[in-house]
């Protein structure tokens, strides 16, 4: 009897990972992707890990590992593919020698997220292949047939997740790993690996080619399925909402997509054929939907099925009643929480980036905020925070606000991760085109947000080797930053005064707040 565990979405994307034989795996934290790449590290000496200063450089990582041959995967969020996307479109024109997937985790719902974002886009805008699990069997075993198509079509491949699957766990039944049989070393061949114009237009022209033999394998692909039931109603789905459609239509026939771009038309057609009505349930955008629609086939989705904020069943439910012309039932909260207070989300008792925000909320300034844990600032008591924008952006937004005549004084704040990630360059464009922001560098010595994870500032990597420990402050004088400082958080007086004088200061500044994140 085959051996099985209990595991999340992202234990059993790492064991998918460790089966297919990957030996290489690069990523950024960020919820709910961060798992995938802890997990995989534990699988040491068998596979590389690290944790790369942002996810362009880890997808810049794990495609240089594959151009070599080996198998690699690239862990992110979504927003993170955004970071990501230069080289994710170029990859797909000089194509990938060992298998690469990237596996990306959507936050439908924005639990921990800027933003809701569909990375299914990205894979029909790079015209690669796309795999959605909608459990963690699935999740392993997509991998493992994710990375099977990269090889054999070399071709990046994107596998997303979402919050539910990452997070949720079921039995994964356990296999052996498989190594590549590839010998390690780039061969080289410039017309297809460097996409200069002469070579790059033939590239091009071989996507389109290979888009059209992606097609033919999603239409006989594992991961597409038929479940035939009643047929007076055909549901089209993928990923978590396969679940959510299964329990509030147990009886309708369903085509379930788990490679679902490029599309397996065919199927598609045939499946509808078949069916009385047709009705497409996915998270977020209609990406299924606007192509079913395309092939001249009708369907109702959005206008029953929300697509804003994440599914569940009790969303269903309502879409079910409104495609059976009922009454809505507005189910009502349990009594017992209207008795509880609200809490509202702080900062950990004993922050040390409180210190910073009661000091400046000592003096009128705009405060473009960032990224992470501190983002609490915006929120009372401190109310110390005006924008934020993205990773990197309370920095370079500083700079934007001061260039365009704001009248208060400006202050930017980014974590000390974040600075690694894409601080350095809004500090360096600061420099350059002669600001006089003040920035401060909230460093609590880890990637606190996602759950401690280790950055180039920690001295420590992901695979758990001592390294050398990357000074803020000597990036900041680099830059041609020359106040920078260094304070003590915990010291309201000196923290005050120099954050103080810094402000009133006509030229550009760096405070670097330094005190480690509480256990």
């Amino acid at each position: 009897m085959a051996l099985r565990r209990l595991m999340s979405g992202n234990e059993a994307l790492a064991r998918g990972a460790f089966e297919a034989g990957v030996t290489v795996g690069a990523g950024y934290p960020g919820t709910p992707s961060t798992e995938i790449l802890e997990n995989l590290a534990l699988y040491k000496p068998d596979v590389y890990c690290e944790w790369s200063p942002n996810e362009k450089v880890a997808f810049e990582v794990a495609a240089g590992a594959s151009l070599v041959g080996a198998r690699s995967i690239v862990t992110m969020k979504h927003v993170g593919l955004n970071v990501a996307a230069d080289p994710l479109m170029t990859l797909s024109y000089i194509s990938v020698e060992g298998g690469f997937v990237a596996c990306v985790a959507d936050d439908p719902g924005m639990h921990s997220s800027q933003n809701e974002q569909d990375t299914r886009n990205y894979a029909r805008f790079a015209k690669i292949p796309l795999f959605e699990p909608s459990d963690s069997q699935e999740a392993k075993d997509f991998l493992k047939l994710a990375m099977q198509v990269s090889e054999e079509f070399k071709t990046p491949v994107i596998l997303r997740t979402t919050t539910r699957v990452s997070h949720s766990r079921s039995l994964v039944e356990i296999g052996e790993r498989i190594l590549s049989e590839k010998k390690i070393g780039l061969v080289k061949d410039p017309p297809r690996f460097v996409p200069i114009p002469v070579w790059g237009r033939p590239m091009r022209q071989r996507v389109e080619d290979r888009l059209i033999r992606l097609q033919a394998i999603s239409e006989s692909s594992p991961a597409n399925r038929l479940e035939w039931r009643d047929r007076s109603l055909g549901i089209i789905t993928s990923s978590i909402a396969y679940q959510y459609a299964r329990e509030v239509w147990p009886q309708a026939s369903v085509l379930k997509l788990g490679m679902s771009y490029p599309f397996p038309d065919s199927m598609i057609r045939e499946f509808a054929a078949e069916v009385s009505n047709l009705l497409v349930v996915e998270e977020l955008d209609d990406f299924i939907e606007q192509h079913v629609r395309s092939l001249g086939l009708a369907c109702r989705g959005r206008d029953v099925v929300p697509g804003i904020m994440e599914l569940s069943v009790d969303r269903l439910l309502v879409s079910k009643a409104l495609m059976e012309g009922r009454p809505v039932e507005v189910r009502k909260p349990s009594a017992f929480s209207d008795r509880l207070p609200p809490r509202p989300p702080v900062l950990c008792p004993g922050c040390p980036h409180r210190g910073v925000f009661y000091a400046l909320s000592k003096k009128k300034v705009v405060v473009t905020g960032d990224i992470g844990c501190y983002s609490l600032g915006a929120f009372p008591p401190l109310n110390r925070m005006d924008s934020i924008l993205c990773m990197g952006g309370g920095i370079s937004m500083a700079h934007g606000l001061e260039k365009a005549g704001e009248p208060s004084k400006v202050v930017g704040i980014v974590g000390d991760s974040t600075f690694f990630h894409s601080g350095i360059t809004g500090l360096l464009d600061i420099a350059y085109n002669r600001g006089s922001s003040t920035i401060i560098v909230l460093d609590n010595r880890t990637t606190a947000m996602t759950g401690h994870q280790d950055h180039p500032g920690t001295g420590r990597t992901l695979m758990g080797e001592a390294t050398n420990a990357v000074s803020i402050e000597d990036i900041g004088r680099a830059c041609g930053i020359e106040r920078v400082y260094v304070i003590n958080p915990y010291n309201l007086d000196k923290t005050s005064q120099v954050i103080f004088d810094e402000i009133a200061a006509e030229k550009p500044s760096l405070i670097v707040s330094r005190a480690p994140c509480p256990p």
